[in-house]
């Protein structure tokens, strides 16, 4: 009798200590590999080109050449503008890290890690990705927008 009692007595125990388990392991991956850094020459462009006239609205976007997979350029409004990496932060060396922008245009995904990203501050809303994505410092000079590599807000 008294085994069978030292055997109930441990279930709490076991229990506390699986569960200790599951929980550390599903906390994020922020083991994961750092996106990786290309330098490239400043991007300037006229905002009053034809092939730029998304950019003059609020919420308005273009992919651009630059980084390392590409920037998606967008207008935060009141003549602010965001310049994001398109490699995505989650496994960014994985052939398929490419963020785009949401059919929706309401945030930016990675179709395949399902990684969802604020256009406001690059930082994930959902998905796998546990960190934001880099963001390039843009400049406004009138109708000249300039986009360099120097890394902001990380």
């Amino acid at each position: 009798m008294n085994i069978l009692k030292q055997n109930s007595d441990a279930w709490p125990t076991r229990w506390a200590v699986v569960f200790l388990f599951l929980f550390l392991n599903c906390s994020p991956d922020q083991s994961d590999d750092a996106i990786p850094y290309q330098p490239f020459a400043d991007i300037v462009m006229n905002l009053n080109l034809p092939e730029n006239t998304a950019l003059r609205v609020t919420g308005g976007f273009r992919y651009i050449d630059g980084g390392i997979r590409g920037i998606i350029l967008y207008n935060q409004g009141s003549n602010v503008y965001s310049a994001y990496e398109r490699n995505c932060s989650y496994h960014p060396n994985d052939a398929c890290a490419t963020v785009d922008v949401d059919a929706s245009r309401l945030f930016m995904i990675d179709p395949c890690c399902h990684s969802q990203f604020s256009f406001t501050t690059g930082n994930p809303q959902g998905g796998a990705a546990s960190r934001p994505l880099r963001k390039y410092r843009t400049t406004l000079l009138a109708n000249t927008l300039t986009i360099t590599d120097e890394i902001v807000d990380q």
